[in-house]
């Protein structure tokens, strides 16, 4: 597939606003290893390609294991994820769905809760709304995919 266009060109003002998002979300004292692992989910679920090659590349140059990674998908049934991580996918999982399933389901909701505090979880659920921006935009502008590298990567 090739590119439609490059969104950061054609509305320098839209992608700026979609950075201050992401910039906001990353001031809010949420995990790094946390934000990566929601985003990676979400990216799934939307199935952009080009946001799970930033993303697993970001979350490797972190740390992350690529047991992790490669089981994200079947969180319920995997061992290797916190109790709090746990809470978040199923949170990311729910919003991320909502157009379908038109609700955030209220044990989701509380399981979220137990591991969050308020602001925590509004951070969290503005964190999922900029991927799930991002997703879109990717998608729909069928966004270069592979050629991404980490600035994290020079780091370890």
């Amino acid at each position: 597939m090739h590119q439609r266009l490059d969104y950061k060109l054609a509305s320098p003002e839209a992608f700026k606003v979609m950075l201050h998002t992401e910039h906001q979300v990353h001031r809010s004292g949420l995990e790094e290893s946390l934000l990566e692992l929601v985003k990676t989910r979400a990216s799934q679920i939307n199935g952009c390609a080009r946001c799970l090659d930033m993303h697993t590349k970001d979350a490797r140059a972190r740390g992350e294991t690529e047991q992790r990674l490669y089981l994200l998908s079947a969180w319920r049934e995997a061992p290797f994820y916190s109790a709090r991580e746990r809470a978040a996918l199923a949170w990311t999982e729910a919003v991320t769905q909502i157009a379908t399933t038109h609700d955030v389901p209220d044990a989701v909701y509380a399981e979220a809760r137990e591991h969050f505090d308020e602001k925590a979880l509004v951070d969290l659920t503005l964190a999922i709304v900029a991927i799930n921006g991002w997703n879109r935009m990717n998608v729909a502008f069928r966004t270069e995919v592979g050629s991404y590298v980490s600035p994290h990567a020079a780091s370890r």
